[in-house]
């Protein structure tokens, strides 16, 4: 049952949601970003009835560089939300004040999508450059996760955030990263969902580093988020924006699968990519992963394709009576 203090339009919490029983191996979750025209929302909406009926445990949606998308991911996320899937709302503090930010709370509430991840963002133009703040906004993603655990009418939201298997490049040891993630659990958050990482050793070593500083909040869930690969060009200009690295043993089968031609090769080097993904996966379910969080650029063949070898989804494809989105 939801919380006595929850608006009754409001769905399940994800902190709870990852608490209840999956008929699969594990539950799985995806995130798609808002589409840039009519035609590729609808897309996604496709995707969402795909992954609805795989039974996916929430839906995220990111939120645009200084609140770009923000109507767009506003009334995506409550369609998604009325589908019904759980529905996780991305929210940045780039180009926002305080007052805004309270604003955008308020809307959220208001459309019963009262769960939230807490980002502070990436300067706009440039994800790697240097933080701008805003005046009379906020600088870190702990300080809107007080504000809404410190204001009565935020206090149902449910809070998660970004964690990061490679430590965040901003910070400037893993020490430190452990810290800054751990000052946002202490905050309120209830759990976190990594940035996209290729190896699974880095996020043993984040679960291991917050457990050890902090047994009470450093043990909350933590979820790996896997990005499917299937080209070199897609690959590297996620890892570009992420500031992942990419392991030069999966990099060596990639390019040995592209033999010199990526187009020529393209479903070669997808094999590659969604084997590697899948033994992944397949890692982070032995050791214990509470969901598997699937970045999905808004298609559903890669993820499906990933969820099949897994054995939690049926075979990809119209032949196999699946709509060809993808």
């Amino acid at each position: 049952m939801q919380s006595s203090n929850i608006p009754a339009s409001s769905q399940w919490a994800i902190s709870d949601v990852l608490k209840r029983p999956s008929p699969g191996r594990v539950p799985f979750s995806v995130e798609f970003m808002p589409p840039r025209d009519d035609a590729a929302e609808g897309r996604l909406y496709r995707a969402a009835e795909v992954f609805h009926d795989l039974g996916a445990s929430f839906v995220s949606v990111t939120y645009g560089a200084g609140g770009s998308t923000r109507e767009r991911t506003s009334r995506i996320a409550r369609r998604l939300s009325r589908q019904p899937l759980t529905t996780l709302v991305h929210l940045t503090l780039v180009n926002h004040t305080r007052a805004e930010m309270e604003q955008i709370l308020q809307e959220y509430s208001e459309l019963g999508l009262t769960n939230l991840l807490a980002l502070r963002g990436d300067p706009p133009g440039d994800p790697l450059g240097e933080w701008q703040s805003t005046p009379g906004g906020l600088n870190y993603a702990n300080e809107l996760i007080e504000l809404i655990k410190q204001s009565p009418e935020f206090q149902h939201f449910d809070v998660g955030i970004a964690s990061f298997p490679e430590g965040h490049f901003r910070a400037r040891t893993l020490e430190e990263d452990t810290e800054f993630t751990l000052a946002k659990l202490r905050a309120g958050a209830e759990y976190s969902i990594t940035q996209m990482f290729f190896d699974v050793e880095d996020y043993l070593r984040l679960r291991d580093r917050l457990v050890a500083a902090d047994p009470v909040h450093g043990a909350k869930p933590i979820i790996p988020g896997l990005m499917p690969i299937t080209s070199l060009r897609s690959v590297r200009r996620q890892v570009e924006l992420s500031g992942a690295q990419l392991p030069r043993e999966l990099e060596e089968r990639l390019l040995a699968a592209a033999n010199g031609d990526e187009e020529a090769n393209k479903d070669e080097i997808r094999k590659v990519g969604i084997e590697y993904t899948t033994q992944m996966a397949e890692r982070l379910i032995a050791e214990g992963a509470v969901d598997l969080h699937f970045m999905t650029l808004n298609f559903t063949r890669a993820t499906q394709e990933v969820l099949h070898n897994l054995g939690m989804a049926p075979a990809w494809g119209a032949e196999h009576g699946q709509d060809a989105v993808r």
